[in-house]
């Protein structure tokens, strides 16, 4: 998915200097962005309070939307350098498609994983023939500055492993969870998992002291580390845990974020991530002039044109504004 905003404008995220080192419980409300002709996001992260978790760089969140009468999701070819994204559904089908010739159709809890490296272009629409719901969760994962010229990929995960308790089932996004592992690339250390908690469950789910930690509400009734947590919000948790209590008040679906602090301070304009305004700049002018980003085949439409620049460049400052 897009960073369709019309007003984007530079943001500044990475660096360790605003990493929260112990146990905190801050909750994150997000905004409202819409994607096209028919549906409307949740965006949580960049977030006005806090840039980043781990890698972990956007989040938006969507549904669950009625498409049954409706085209759904329709996000026309853009272009992205420097991040991977984590395609993450709880209902409904996305096809995607880019500029490598990848064509997959991502259902529900099935994970699709694009790495643009230097650069790609993509897109994503609801088939035409598409289920009555649309709902999940899209996500950037930032690219450290070793790995962020790699080639561009895409993969389709999906069969993916789980971590199970008395009334969890943990599906591994990405990264490693208690011991396992998803089979999605990952670049630095990292954890993606989907939680799945029934009607009364109530555990302590084993974490990284080392890693910071967030969980987005996507369904249900949850409450994390003693916080009510309510579909479609974030709780931001720091550093330090070694556990994290969750309490289930019906059933709920929860999405674990987390990783090892990213050291690198970045700069991120509409759907690029680089390291200067200079590379954004440049990121801009090759996808204006149809060059680097490479060619979407077989999507009925034109490719998004980027947004202007601001006038005023910014310098890297840190994570959170």
């Amino acid at each position: 998915m897009s960073n369709l905003d019309r007003q984007a404008a530079l943001s500044v995220c990475g660096g360790r200097g605003f990493v929260v080192a112990e146990p905190v419980r801050e909750l994150l409300s997000p905004r409202t962005v819409r994607l096209g002709e028919s549906t409307e996001v949740r965006r949580l992260l960049p977030n006005l309070g806090r840039r980043m978790v781990g890698a972990w760089a956007f989040v938006d969140h969507y549904g669950p939307d009625d498409i049954a009468d409706e085209p759904g999701m329709q996000v026309p070819p853009h272009p992205h350098m420097g991040l991977q994204t984590v395609s993450w559904l709880h209902q409904g089908e996305v096809l995607h498609r880019d500029s490598t010739g990848s064509l997959a159709t991502i259902r529900p809890r099935e994970l699709g994983l694009m790495t643009s490296g230097r650069a790609i272009s993509h897109s994503e629409e609801s088939p035409r023939s598409h289920a009555r719901y649309l709902h999940g969760a899209q996500l950037w994962v930032a690219l450290p500055d070793a790995h962020r010229q790699v080639d561009p990929h895409f993969e389709h995960h999906p069969d993916l492993p789980a971590v199970t308790a008395p009334g969890l089932t943990a599906t591994v996004i990405l990264g490693t969870l208690d011991g396992t592992t998803s089979p999605g690339t990952a670049y630095t250390p990292i954890v993606g998992a989907d939680l799945t908690l029934s009607d009364g469950a109530e555990l302590r789910l084993p974490l990284d002291r080392d890693f910071e930690y967030a969980v987005l509400a996507m369904s249900g009734e949850a409450v994390v580390d003693g916080v009510p947590v309510l579909p479609g919000s974030m709780l931001y948790l720091g550093c330090g845990r070694t556990g994290l209590a969750l309490r289930a008040g019906s059933d709920a679906a929860l999405m674990l974020l987390g990783g090892e602090p990213f050291e690198e301070e970045l700069i991120m304009f509409w759907n690029w991530i680089g390291r200067s305004q200079e590379e954004i700049v440049q990121a801009r002018q090759d996808w204006m002039e149809g060059t680097r980003f490479g060619e979407v085949m077989g999507y009925d439409g034109d490719p998004l044109p980027a947004p202007e620049l601001p006038p005023v460049p910014l310098k890297p400052r840190g994570r959170v504004r």
